[in-house]
This record gives C-alpha cells, sequence and structure tokens, in this order.
C-alpha cells in the first residue's frame, strides 16, 4: 500500500467524482484510477462502485474508509514533524520521573529553560526508578529524576544528587492528630496510613519506622491527588515527600526526629551526546536552589545556561 493511492481513494471518497479527484491531487484521471485500482488489488475487493454518472463507496470501502484517513493523517503529521525538528522548530526532552516525585518538582525548571531553547516540547513519564535506568539506556527518556538508590546502578549512568528532603505527614485539618506540632512513629501506628501504590521508598518507612510491625494500610491509589481527597475526606494519613503539593483542605505535619527522608537524584547516560533541551534542563537542574522554603523560586536569567555552547557529552 502506497501513500498516493491512499490519497487518491480519500479524494475520490469525498467528491465522489473521479475527475474532480484528480484534479484535487493534481494527476491525470487515469493516473488516479489506476491507483485506486492497485489498492484495491491489495486489500481484495472494491472499494468505489461506478456505474455511469454514479460513484459511491461500496460497503468495504466504508469500512476501510476511516482507517486510511487516520492513515494518512499520520503520515503527514509524521512529515511536519521532520521538518520541525530539521528547521530545529521542536526540541524534544523526555523525561522520567519515579513515583513518589511530583511533576511540580520539575515545573519551575522547565519554565527557565522555555525562555532559551525555542520549541520546546517536553514529554513526561513515571516508572520505578530500575525501569527509568533501562529506558535511558535504551534512548526512550533523556532524564530522569529519582528518590532511591538503584540496585546495580550500571557505570554508563551519570548520577547527581539534587536535594535531600524529609517525609511528613499530610492529613484533613480535621484529623485527631491535626492540632499537633509533630506527630511521632508510636501515633503513626495507632492511625491509618493511606498508600500510594508502587511507591519506591515505602520498604524504606516500613525498615526505618515499623521494623517490627506491618503498616496500618487503608485505601490505595496509583495517583497522588487521590490519595489526597481521600485524606481530605478523614480516611488516613499520607506519608509524603515535602515538596509534594497539596490540597488546601490539608495540613502538612512535620514528623518527630525527621526519621524518614530521601535524596532526590537526577540521571542521565554518560558519554551520549546531550541535545540542547536536556543540556539545559541538566545545568538548570544542578544550579537550582531546591530549598523548600522557596519552592517556587527560579534562577535569574543571568543564570541561565547558554544552550548556544557545545552540548556536553
Amino acid at each position: 500500500m502506497e501513500l498516493h493511492q491512499v490519497r487518491y481513494f480519500l479524494a475520490v471518497a469525498s467528491t465522489l467524482n473521479f475527475t474532480r479527484a484528480a484534479e484535487q491531487c493534481n494527476v491525470t484521471q487515469p493516473a488516479l484510477t489506476k491507483g485506486v485500482q492497485k489498492l484495491e488489488q491489495e486489500l481484495g475487493g472494491e472499494l468505489i462502485y461506478r456505474e455511469r454518472q454514479l460513484t459511491q463507496l461500496t460497503d468495504l470501502g466504508k469500512e476501510v474508509l476511516p482507517m486510511l484517513e487516520r492513515t494518512l493523517a499520520s503520515a503527514e503529521t509524521v512529515r511536519r514533524r521532520a521538518r520541525e525538528f530539521r528547521r530545529k522548530e521542536v526540541a524534544p526532552l523526555k523525561i522520567g520521573l519515579a513515583p513518589s516525585i511530583s511533576a511540580s518538582l520539575i515545573l519551575d525548571p522547565i519554565a527557565e529553560i522555555a525562555k532559551c531553547v525555542p520549541g520546546l516540547r517536553v514529554e513526561l513519564r513515571e516508572g520505578a526508578a530500575e525501569k527509568l535506568v533501562e529506558l535511558l539506556l535504551e534512548g526512550e527518556i533523556n532524564a530522569a529524576v529519582v528518590g532511591k538508590d538503584v540496585q546495580d546502578m550500571p557505570a554508563r549512568i551519570d548520577d547527581w544528587s539534587l536535594f535531600e528532603e524529609r517525609y511528613v505527614a499530610v492529613l484533613a485539618s480535621t484529623h485527631q492528630l491535626a492540632n499537633r506540632p509533630s506527630i511521632g512513629i508510636d501515633d503513626l501506628r495507632e492511625t491509618v496510613l493511606l498508600e500510594r501504590t508502587g511507591c519506591d521508598v515505602a520498604l524504606k518507612i516500613q525498615r526505618s519506622c515499623f521494623p517490627e510491625e506491618p503498616l496500618q494500610l487503608g485505601h490505595c491509589s496509583g495517583h497522588d491527588l487521590h490519595l489526597q481527597h481521600m485524606a481530605a475526606a478523614g480516611f488516613g494519613v499520607i506519608l509524603a515527600p515535602e515538596h509534594m503539593p497539596r490540597l488546601p483542605t490539608l495540613k502538612t505535619i512535620p514528623l518527630e526526629g525527621d526519621p524518614i527522608s530521601r535524596k532526590v537524584r537526577l540521571l542521565t547516560v554518560q558519554g551520549r551526546r546531550y541535545s540542547p533541551a536536556l543540556d539545559a534542563f541538566v545545568k538548570v537542574a544542578r544550579l537550582r536552589d531546591w530549598s523548600v522554603e522557596a519552592p517556587h523560586r527560579g534562577m535569574s536569567d543571568a543564570t541561565l545556561p547558554d544552550v548556544a555552547s557545545a552540548p556536553a557529552g
């Protein structure tokens, strides 16, 4: 199947007239007719029924019409994106995030690099830290932000520590623990904890705070916002990283002695040539002040990386 054959068929389907379809495709009518016939031969049946002045789609033609429309639209999208990429109108940046890393954490850095990287197009993907390392090595993502140590980290992975943060209790203002200045581990043993499915620090929390008994887990979800709505409704307490944005109806209370913390790290592939977008993201991330006291403070324009210089490798 060739794309020009698809285009000829779609032109006939829209005009129901071979002469006008040929004019629309800027080809002779015999050439258009031949292209449609070859498409019919490949699909194994007639697509267009012609009788004197009457032209209409057969049942097979009606069946394949929407699929062929999508095929042609996809091909045109690929061509357009390729042209944009060659002209540097699109600067793709694919970032992987571990389940415990909120997308809000990297919004300010992305906003910073958008000022100096025209055509920036960001794609975010979530996965366990080990899976993100695989995607990095396969070239499926350009960078990853994780919050746990990766066992048997490949030597090809560059690993930079961005900041360290503590875990806090997130709960409804009506919760029985909401008026405490801090919450102890013993208090947590007596309450219901909401579980973040796939959380990459869950085992660390279990070992650090509840080594002798399992956690009293209640409802669970793979999405932070779902858990926050459940917490706001009084179903339990969330143990969450301090940077995680929260609903205005929820309170954040520190844990006594800050027993749970983690280092947030940036991963890329060593020796692989950086695109301007990735180069800018790595530089902004490594130079940024990540303190929780100023979570939305961006760097001044003077500190923006010079992406016109040779990419890091």
